[in-house]
């Protein structure tokens, strides 16, 4: 099927940005793990002139280029799976469904958390006190009232 370039776009950027963001923080703990575990190999400088990448103030070595080509390899791959056909019908058909919602008002909002916030702390004090009540009964069938 062939897609108009607007087709889904939103929901696309949302799936790749926010599992892009995910791949980020993977690779970010990965040049952690790679500079610790391998501190004498990957934790020393590439260029022994400049230990730091200057804006950045990232230390350029070994580990930081392997992290930086697995980054890059994670986002050139995602990016490849959302094109796959049956990826991007499935996000282009989000994207349709979510245009047909009606999205409640703040006061429609606030009222009905209210409701679910009444129902949860009425259903907390019946239940708390139907372990209280089965708790002494059990409490006086098993000690026999010594209890």
């Amino acid at each position: 099927m062939a897609y108009k370039s607007d087709q889904g776009r939103l929901t696309r950027l949302a799936a790749f940005w926010s599992t892009a963001a995910l791949a980020y923080y993977g690779c970010v703990s990965l040049r952690a793990t790679l500079s610790t575990i391998f501190h004498g190999a990957l934790a020393t400088p590439i260029f022994p002139s400049m230990k730091q990448i200057p804006v950045l103030g990232l230390n350029l070595n070994p580990a930081l280029l392997i992290t930086a080509a697995v980054l890059g390899l994670a986002w050139w791959g995602l990016y490849r799976w959302q094109q796959t056909p049956k990826v991007a019908d499935l996000l282009t058909e989000t994207e349709a469904e979510l245009r047909k919602v009606t999205w409640p008002t703040v006061s429609e909002a606030v009222n009905s958390s209210i409701i679910v916030i009444a129902c949860v702390v009425f259903l907390m004090v019946f239940l708390a006190g139907a372990d209280y009540v089965l708790g002494r009964w059990t409490t006086l069938i098993l000690t026999g009232g010594k209890g």
